[in-house]
């Protein structure tokens, strides 16, 4: 059951890993765009906007991935030194912290979407709904919890954390 949920995770993380590079593809092409434009001509309209729903998705999705990679910031200087029960259980207890955190921001993210899409909200310069910017970092922060999960799980197991292959 657990490898089952495992791979899963990881497809999860990469296809939204994906999503968010082809995200922030669309951000560089069209900072280039705007700033060929503005030199030429007039800037491109909503292009603020646009750039700060993508960083969204692109910092939301990209998550889970992270932590599946450990390609973000780990101290270990302080956790290096105990021996490996006392660090078994220390890398629990972060991690489990981190995993609250994650499912509290996944949870109110999705309550702000939800109520973003009562409201109707429209961006201002090209009238496009927020909300379904607001329910991808929902997504993100989700599926990084989920990652932590299986992570705690299998640290307890007695297992190194789960990679991709």
């Amino acid at each position: 059951m657990i490898d089952i949920l495992e791979k899963t995770a990881v497809f999860i993380c990469r296809v939204l890993a994906a999503v968010a590079g082809a995200a922030l593809t669309v951000m560089i092409v069209l900072a280039c765009a705007n700033m060929v434009s503005r030199a030429v001509y007039i800037p491109v309209k909503g292009t603020f906007e646009l750039m700060g729903f993508l960083g969204a998705v692109t910092a939301g999705f990209s998550l889970g991935f992270s932590q599946l990679t450990r390609s973000h910031i780990a101290v270990g200087l302080l956790f290096n030194r105990f021996p490996e029960p006392v660090r078994r259980v220390l890398d629990v207890v972060s991690e489990g912290a981190s995993c609250v955190f994650f499912i509290f921001c996944a949870n109110e993210t999705a309550k702000w979407g939800m109520f973003l899409l009562d409201l109707g909200e429209l961006s201002e310069t090209l009238g496009i709904r927020f909300y379904p910017f607001v329910f991808a970092v929902a997504l993100g922060c989700a599926s990084m919890a989920f990652v932590l999960i299986l992570d705690i799980l299998r640290i307890l197991r007695g297992k190194e954390p789960l990679k991709p292959a």
